[in-house]
């Protein structure tokens, strides 16, 4: 798992300069749909804003799906490198 939440600042800005070094690579995301239920994406990440980040998922599809840093503090999704 990506050392984001290892460093014990939870702001938006440290997550994304975090996510930074991983832009244009390819990571394993575990999305926590509740209730014991996930879903796991290849993905690419794609664009970094103020308060979401775009993946591109490497799949059948190619869609784009957006995350918020919102969801890597409150361990929503947990990003892996590959």
């Amino acid at each position: 798992m990506l050392d984001i939440l290892d460093k014990g600042v939870f702001d938006n800005q440290t997550i994304k300069k975090a996510l930074n070094n991983y832009l244009g690579k390819t990571v394993t995301i575990k999305y926590n749909l509740g209730r014991n239920k996930y879903e796991t994406y290849r993905a690419t990440i794609k664009s970094l804003y103020n308060c979401v980040f775009l993946v591109e998922v490497d799949d059948g599809n190619r869609g784009v799906k957006s995350f918020s840093y919102a969801d890597i503090i409150t361990k929503t999704i947990k990003i892996y490198d590959n």
